[in-house]
């Protein structure tokens, strides 16, 4: 017997193209072809583009099996399990740009994260969202604290590069692909990384435990598609995600340089905007979703937090692994444009929600700082 047409599950286009459980999976042929291309030593720009392609399915695959391992370990292990593997994708990118001695590279797509989640995020989050509403609200706190704990990091990410312009031989520049900085700026980046471990430890029990409250808005039962995953399910996902980040990673660093000078880019842009990009796509499409379904404290909660955890969690990792991976510690002395922009990001977090509201306008101009601070990068030569 049929089940009544009523019953039977329906195709939800619109769903399918914003969230990130439907069309990043089309991308999928993507990782066999670089593979392939990998193999058959094929020109590095295709490989690069097909790799940067494959990176996005598996990231939404990642997402996906972690919030349905999350939804079955309650709100204090499933938070965790979020904030670990939420950034695991630009972790094992950065990872492999260390090992080639790409450090500027990695710190371009560290600042790339940043100012992708905060001023392209949320500003298409808030364009989408508003432009069929007068204003969209969300938790004023939440955001504030958020907002705060990404300018404590802001500041901490900052100081090595004022220490090394004021007592130092200057800031690198922005085509550079890696230096050797003296022994006291390395010990200099491995206390500021100690310091915003610590206050990452401390904003985990803040927001997991003690106010989590303000850190786990509810959800409607459509914002997860499909049947929910048995634990055994997620758990296999979750590893086959993890063997296929780092295979997509391996071949798009790979040919992250040669592609940039077949393209007329530096890698610095390709670093601090491509990569950047890339890494987040599914999760950028997913704050925009739900956006567009007026739950902007979980848009809002996406932007602000990915970005706090690249500043406090991912960055701090890479300085420490540096010294087992790649060729020497990478220090945390940013480039003038890099210095800049995480203060601008900074700043612009905390002025759009300052009042817990939003608007279209807002988001477009978030928008349209993004797009200046992504011309101003692509004329680095």
């Amino acid at each position: 017997m049929t089940a009544p047409a009523d019953l039977e599950p329906r195709f939800n286009l619109r769903r399918f193209l914003l969230s990130g459980d439907g069309w990043p999976y089309l991308l999928v042929p993507f990782i066999p072809l670089a593979i392939i291309l990998e193999l058959v030593h094929a020109g590095a720009t295709p490989i690069f583009f097909s790799a940067a392609l494959g990176v996005i399915p598996t990231a939404a695959l990642m997402g996906r099996s972690t919030e349905e391992l999350a939804a079955r370990s309650g709100p204090g292990i499933g938070g965790f399990l979020n904030v670990t593997f939420g950034n695991f994708p630009e972790l094992v990118i950065a990872l492999f740009a260390l090992a080639e001695g790409l450090q500027e590279v990695v710190k371009a797509s560290i600042v790339g994260s940043i100012l992708g989640n905060i001023l392209l995020v949320m500003g298409a989050a808030m364009l989408a969202g508003g432009l069929r509403r007068d204003r969209q609200r969300f938790d004023r706190t939440a955001a504030n604290v958020q907002s705060l704990m990404l300018l404590l990091a802001a500041v901490a990410l900052v100081m090595p590069a004022i220490f090394e312009l004021v007592a130092g031989a200057g800031l690198p520049r922005p085509t550079d692909r890696a230096l050797d900085f003296p022994g006291d700026l390395e010990r200099l980046s491995v206390g500021v990384s100690l310091v915003l471990l610590v206050t990452y430890a401390a904003g985990l029990v803040f927001s997991l435990r003690t106010h989590r409250d303000l850190f786990n808005p509810s959800h409607d039962a459509a914002d997860h598609g499909g049947e929910p995953w048995s634990v055994g399910r997620a758990v296999t996902m979750l590893a086959i995600a993890g063997v296929a980040v780092g295979v997509m990673s391996e071949i798009l660093v790979g040919s992250i340089t040669e592609a940039s000078e077949n393209l007329g880019l530096s890698p610095f842009f390709v670093g601090i905007i491509v990569v950047a990009i890339v890494g987040n796509a599914a999760e950028h499409w997913v704050a925009v979703y739900f956006a567009l379904r007026d739950k902007m404290d979980l848009a809002v909660n996406i932007a602000i937090g990915s970005s706090a955890q690249i500043a406090l969690f991912v960055a701090p990792v890479l300085v420490l692994l540096s010294f087992l991976v790649g060729p020497f510690p990478m220090a945390l002395v940013f480039n003038g444009f890099e210095v800049g922009a995480i203060f601008l990001a900074a700043i612009m977090a905390d002025m759009v929600t300052r009042d817990g509201e939003s608007t279209w306008f807002e988001g477009l101009q978030l928008l349209a700082v993004y797009a200046v601070l992504a011309l101003t990068f692509y004329f680095v030569a």
